[in-house]
């Protein structure tokens, strides 16, 4: 099954290689930042939380500039410096030993962040058809998450709050995971090049962002983004880990397990999913995507009536809301990129694939801000029915999408092979 959703061509299947490497390192550190600096580094619950939240920030600020980068030089020109600032950003924290130190490690990962996501994508979309974009990105998602988990299972075995130096190693690794994408991209220097000149006189004359910003379908897809992101993905690093730990009171190490359970789901389920949503909505996907998201956090919410007298219970109901949220997640992750540079225009792809970030910037900035407040009220139900409602609600603008997209952008039918095949000849 795994070959035929490779792309045909070689680069992208070396793209992908590099996904995978990195994504090992990344799954090191990436569940364990919310505990690392308070249970480690001793900085308070509130601290923490808005030091994740700036790294959110940085990221959102820095986006914007991402995308007109890719667009003028290439994605190839900007990704490998940002690779390489993000590598010292994440060995920084190794390092950090006050709020004043950690606030400049997140700052430069933050910086370098900043455009990796949208580069990558761009580079991604620019070496695949339409026909195989698909496939391609949820081939991307399915490695990612692999090399996630292989990462956070290692880590779950090696790092240990009374032992600073086990953290301090993986997030050593996590920089050093880095480089695979680098060299990688250094050894293919004709991928991700700048536009033609023609290419880039119409960035010019389109209007930049404000063009993007007119497109109305667009418009509601980055809408139904900030909302699903920001009650989503911004919740599992904080506010997940948060309520199984201190509502259903399970320990670190059943956090890492159910994140890794996710990670299992994702992998085996992935190109199943991809199989089963080919000619169907994109829209109809992404509404039940936000429906799957609110099921998980109702579960893990149920938790709470299994704490201290039922671990076993409270521990499944904490694996389960995972699992939920992972087999949501393989259909959001190759939709979300597909339906982007669908509606994206050559000349400015980077820009709107920066938008992805800039979505996860400003759901990085509110999830983990709101999300201590919010547990603290009720009990952490408060908590709980805020995620819960802003996923029904992503579902509803879903819904609304629908009627904006054609049936090609729609994924319900196929575009026609002369302009499947223009796409690449053009590049």
């Amino acid at each position: 099954m795994l070959p035929q959703f490779l792309p045909r061509r070689a680069e992208a299947r070396w793209i992908l290689g590099g996904t995978l490497l990195s994504a090992v390192g990344r799954g090191l550190t990436l569940p364990f930042l919310f505990i690392y600096l308070t249970e480690v580094r001793h900085l308070s619950g509130s601290q923490a939380g808005l030091l994740i939240g700036w790294l959110g920030a940085v990221t959102l600020a820095m986006s914007p500039f991402g995308g007109t980068l890719i667009d003028r030089f290439g994605a190839r020109r900007v990704v490998i410096p940002c690779l390489i600032i993000e590598a010292l950003g994440t060995g920084s924290l190794a390092l950090v030993d006050s709020v004043v130190t950690a606030f400049l490690a997140v700052s430069v990962t933050g910086i370098g962040n900043s455009a990796i996501v949208a580069g990558q994508s761009t580079i991604l979309a620019s070496l695949t058809d339409a026909g195989e974009r698909q496939r391609a990105f949820g081939l991307q998602f399915t490695l990612l998450n692999l090399g996630l988990g292989v990462g956070g299972l290692v880590a779950g075995a090696i790092v240990d709050t009374a032992r600073p130096g086990t953290f301090q190693a993986v997030y050593a690794l996590d920089a050093l995971s880095f480089l695979a994408p680098v060299v990688i991209l250094l050894a293919m220097p004709s991928v991700g090049g700048p536009s033609a000149s023609h290419e880039k006189t119409e960035v010019r004359r389109s209007g930049g962002y404000l063009a993007v910003l007119r497109d109305r379908p667009f418009r509601r897809l980055v809408t139904f983004g900030l909302v699903l992101t920001t009650c989503g993905y911004a919740q599992i690093q904080v506010g997940f880990p948060a309520y199984a730990m201190q509502v259903v009171e399970v320990t670190p190490r059943v956090v890492a397990w159910a994140l890794a359970g996710n990670t299992i789901v994702i992998v085996v389920a992935q190109l199943l999913v991809i199989r089963l949503m080919e000619r169907r909505s994109r829209a109809l996907v992404l509404a039940l995507v936000g429906a799957m998201f609110a099921a998980a956090w109702i579960v893990l919410g149920a938790g709470r009536l299994f704490a201290q007298e039922h671990a076993l219970l409270a521990a499944l109901c904490v694996a389960a809301c995972a699992a939920i949220f992972g087999f949501g997640e393989t259909m959001l992750s190759p939709v979300l990129p597909v339906l982007t540079n669908s509606l994206a225009t050559d000349e400015l792809r980077g820009r709107y694939n920066s938008f992805t970030s800039i979505i996860f910037g400003i759901s990085g900035v509110i999830g983990p801000v709101s999300a201590g407040p919010l547990l603290e009220a009720g009990g952490g139900m408060v908590w709980v029915g805020a995620v819960t409602a802003g996923c029904l609600v992503a579902t509803l603008l879903a819904l609304s999408l629908r009627p904006l997209l054609t049936a090609v952008q729609d994924g319900r039918a196929l575009p026609e092979p002369a302009a499947a095949s223009g796409e690449l000849a053009g590049r």
